[in-house]
């Protein structure tokens, strides 16, 4: 029903609505020093990510995307090193390559569509850059704020671009057929549960963690995605299980001290 600007738009307005109730005491804890990371992780953690994100999907296969969604710890830990002070562990690196590998594994075993690079793929590349310097910039500069607060004020910072979009669009049109209010709900719930829950609960891992280790959740995915396929009555192989150690093998590696 809706385009994937109005999907991203939707979401980012949606999954900021659901934060709403925490606006005065994130406002209320938030310092001088917190404005500019803060602007940064809006608009590279939530806002042109959602967009990329959106736009990629109607050209890929959500295989392909998982595939490229991987690139996340890689550049977190290259951005870190580079431009964060990080210091590069020789055994996390492994451990990143080595869950690189069983997500790319998993995801390629379970398609059997062939892979063409194209302009939407670097969309994606993008989209996991800006995630990765994100994640730096809350390990580096956000630590001593609540993870709450953190994903409120910078969903605060984007909605204002997002609601003028909605505004000058045909959403609400489209929401009132039947059609619509069904692809709303779906996206309601990508906005809930998918974006803002799950970005409160991501940085409060950064902040427990670290950003490389953080970063490396996206290996789960592929795992997660075979749960579901379970659940779907789909085929999961022995060579899936092997991965699934491979991954958890990596991200134990990448952890460790």
């Amino acid at each position: 029903s809706f385009s994937y600007d109005k999907v991203a738009a939707l979401r980012i307005f949606i999954a900021f609505i659901s934060l709403t109730p925490f606006i005065y005491k994130a406002i209320k804890h938030v310092k001088i020093k917190h404005f500019i990371p803060l602007i940064f992780v809006g608009f590279f953690g939530n806002g042109f990510p959602a967009f990329l994100f959106a736009k990629a999907q109607t050209h890929l296969d959500s295989s392909v995307v998982g595939i490229l969604n991987s690139l996340v710890p890689l550049f977190t830990l290259f951005f870190g090193v580079c431009f964060f002070s990080k210091k590069l562990n020789k055994i996390n690196f492994i451990g990143i390559l080595l869950g690189l590998f069983g997500a790319i594994f998993i995801i390629c075993f379970t398609s059997n569509q062939e892979i063409f690079i194209n302009k939407y793929m670097v969309l994606v590349v993008v989209a996991t850059i800006m995630y990765a310097i994100s994640i730096n910039i809350i390990d580096t500069y956000l630590l001593d704020l609540n993870p709450l607060y953190i994903t409120t004020l910078s969903f605060l910072i984007i909605v204002p671009f997002s609601l003028i979009y909605i505004d000058f669009s045909d959403v609400f049109l489209i929401s009132s057929s039947e059609k619509g209010v069904i692809s709303l709900l779906y996206i309601s719930i990508l906005a809930v549960f998918g974006t803002s829950l799950a970005v409160v609960i991501f940085n409060q891992l950064v902040k427990n963690s670290n950003a490389i280790f953080a970063s490396s959740v996206t290996y789960l995915i592929p795992i997660i995605s075979i749960f579901w396929g379970i659940v779907d009555g789909e085929k999961i192989y022995f060579t899936h299980l092997i991965m699934v150690i491979v991954i958890l093998s990596g991200i134990y590696l990448v952890n460790k001290k």
